[in-house]
């Protein structure tokens, strides 16, 4: 049997029909458990199944292994599971929801009727250890009809919905594996007894000695479905890793990441917030966070003026028969807010700008000559995002994108595509970001039904992409499906210094669309011809990028975009006047600066707006105001005295330059 294997280190293995995979393996002396041994095995049609699968016919299978992405998934998701089981062992009336594996450990929903506090998550963990302990077996059995399933899931009303609401089928005879499989996983002691059950279509680990170490994070409210309007849930959060070393560096990187959270720094920071009349995902931008979007704003028209760009202004809403022409009806309803019915006619807000870009370009006649054409807007949008979903600043249901749309001939557009990446590199290099790739998001060949079917199109459009990433030397990786309707697209992938990745900012081919709204030149040689259009916001939303700027920098901005730049302290209150006047002449300059003439004594205010994480703070006394002087201390740690005119000068050209450290010059 062994001679069938193939080198384990490849990955891959023949299995034999008619034998279990763990006994084929366990004869062939492939390590099953340990750091690197197998514990699952995938199909060539991706079906991961496990250990106790017995093939029907000789079958080709990769090797799923402990230390594996895809196998630390599995384990994280049987560790969900065993939680599970020790929720209805402490608290017998909580009900089962869901609990998936996550990019960072898993989670489970309950309908309880209790909120679960740390204590409860202290003892959850010591029942979890005492199962596993048990030595449990993960079982899959899979029910041969509807009514066997409805009785199983009789106590558990949220089971029986995800049953009753299946999206296909369920499968019943052939091979029992796949989304359309009705089955259960049983935990199982040594001598079979069943312990715990629940609707899962797996796969887990063969037994609970191929668990890692774990730890339960934090509990939260949850909505079933992510529909606010659905049953609310409490969601435990966890994770697992495969050694305690590795669960010690996420904790420590974890800490790090709740103390640099945006929704945390913007409270403290005064930032941005929600007001429940306004409405849920709709941020009210504060003073000081809409100084962040007026200087990234600022920026982003420099930058944009200096390659030819031309701003435009477009309305928030429109005519249901503009989003028709575009495509987004019917291909894109589900994310768009409900319509507005005026005056017999039907309007909705928009979900994305291009269309009203698109106007704007067929509103006068183009010759070769005027592309390629380029116009941006700082474009607000609106688009229905489940409540479970939102995320503070991450995630909203209004946002306002850099959003730009270039027109060109067939010869500019590779360059063009290009030019806006090397926009991108130019924006994180500034901001210090040197973390981040792309992802090629193509079309999925089996599910044709989301996007356009001109196939020459498609074709065009994806060699025009490729060939640009390639010779943009920006390492890509390909996401088959994820393209837009109307054409491929590369998203942009900052990684923040928490660890944590960020869908910043979108770059599209668009072949499509300019057809559809019959957006024409004029050729050289007199002919009508179609431009290409390419989609871009290489600085995304202002809300998400925000966000992404507040965690990476901890909320201490550099000099250029911190809401507050300077603040001016007297040593004592006898020189307030002063201090008022010193704060007034930075000001008039053009720095984003304030006196405190508070109550407080000198070094409370300094710490205070230490904390608030001012950039320089400015001390004056009687030598400073007599001597025009300025004692300027930084927030980070440095300081020197030198005369008021210099001291300016100095920071209006940080300023200005939009550097990213202020060092003592």
């Amino acid at each position: 049997m062994s001679s069938r294997l193939s080198d384990v280190a490849s990955r891959r293995t023949i299995l034999p029909a008619g034998a279990s995979v763990v006994d084929t393996l366990t004869a062939a002396n492939v390590l099953l458990n340990g750091p690197t041994g197998v514990i699952a095995v995938q199909t060539d049609d991706g079906v991961e199944r496990d250990l106790t699968w017995v093939p029907d016919a000789e079958t080709e299978v990769a090797l799923i292994q402990r230390d594996s992405p895809a196998g630390l998934a599995i384990i994280r998701h049987s560790t969900t599971h065993i939680m599970a089981q020790a929720v209805q062992n402490l608290f017998p009336s909580t009900r089962l929801a869901i609990g998936p594996p996550t990019a960072e450990g898993f989670y489970y929903d309950f309908l309880s009727d209790r909120n679960f506090t740390p204590d409860d998550l202290v003892a959850l963990e010591e029942e979890m250890r005492r199962l596993v302990a048990d030595g449990q077996l993960f079982r899959r059995r899979v029910l041969t009809s509807l009514a066997d399933a409805e009785a199983e899931s009789a106590q558990e009303p949220l089971k029986q919905e995800l049953i009753a609401t299946h999206p296909v089928p369920w499968r019943f005879e052939g091979d029992p594996y796949g989304d359309d499989a009705l089955s259960y996983y049983d935990n199982l002691s040594y001598d079979g007894e069943r312990k715990w059950t629940d609707l899962c279509r797996g796969p887990h680990v063969l037994d609970t000695k191929y668990l890692g170490v774990f730890t339960l994070t934090h509990a939260a409210a949850a909505y079933w479905r992510g529909d606010e309007k659905r049953e609310q849930l409490q969601r435990i959060y966890g994770t697992a890793f495969l050694d305690r070393k590795a669960l010690k560096t996420y904790l420590t990187e974890r800490e790090e990441r709740l103390k640099r959270d945006h929704r945390k720094l913007g409270e403290e920071l005064d930032l941005f917030t929600f007001d429940p009349h306004i409405g849920r995902g709709l941020p009210l931008w504060l003073p000081n966070g809409t100084i962040i979007r007026d200087e990234l704003e600022k920026w982003a028209r420099e930058t944009e003026r200096s390659l030819g760009y031309k701003r435009v202004v477009t309305p928030a809403l429109a005519k249901e028969d503009l989003y028709y022409l575009s495509g987004h009806l019917p291909y894109y309803t589900d994310d768009m807010y409900a319509p507005i019915s005026i005056e017999d006619e039907t309007y909705y807000l928009r979900p994305m700008n291009c269309p009203h870009h698109h106007m704007v370009y067929r509103a006068r006649p183009k010759s070769y000559r005027d592309l390629p054409y380029k116009v941006g807007e700082y474009g607000t949008v609106y688009r229905f995002e489940k409540s479970g979903q939102l995320q503070g600043l991450m995630r909203t249901r209004g946002f306002t994108q850099n959003d730009a749309h270039i027109y060109c001939t067939d010869e500019q557009a590779e360059e063009q595509f290009l030019e806006v990446m090397r926009m991108h590199e130019m924006y994180y290099q500034q901001l210090g970001i040197t973390d981040f790739h792309m992802v090629l998001a193509v079309r999925d060949p089996a599910n044709t039904d989301k996007y356009h079917d001109d196939e020459e199109m498609w074709t065009r459009a994806e060699a025009i992409t490729r060939g640009a990433m390639e010779k943009s030397g920006i390492p890509f990786i390909l996401d088959v499906g994820g393209a837009a309707h109307y054409g491929p697209k590369i998203d942009f992938i900052i990684r923040s210094v928490t660890g944590r990745e960020f869908a910043a900012s979108t770059n599209q081919v668009d072949l499509y669309t300019p057809k559809q709204f019959g957006l024409t030149y004029k050729a050289s040689d007199g002919t009508e011809k179609t431009p290409i259009v390419i989609h871009r916001a290489p600085l995304g939303s202002h809300e998400r990028f925000v966000s992404f700027l507040t965690e990476q920098y901890g909320g201490a901005f550099p000099f250029w975009l911190a809401p507050e730049q300077i603040v001016v302290v007297p040593v004592t209150d006898t020189f307030d006047e002063g201090a008022q006047a010193v704060a007034d002449e930075l000001y008039a300059a053009g720095l984003r600066a304030e006196a405190d003439v508070s109550d407080a004594r000198m070094q409370a205010k300094i710490r205070t707006h230490s904390m608030r994480k001012v950039p320089v703070t400015i001390v004056v006394g009687a030598r400073e105001l007599e001597e025009r002087t300025a004692s300027v201390r930084l927030r980070t740690g440095g300081s020197w005295t030198a005369p008021l005119d210099e001291v300016k000068d100095y920071l209006l050209t940080v300023a200005r330059d939009r550097r990213l450290v202020l060092d003592t010059p």
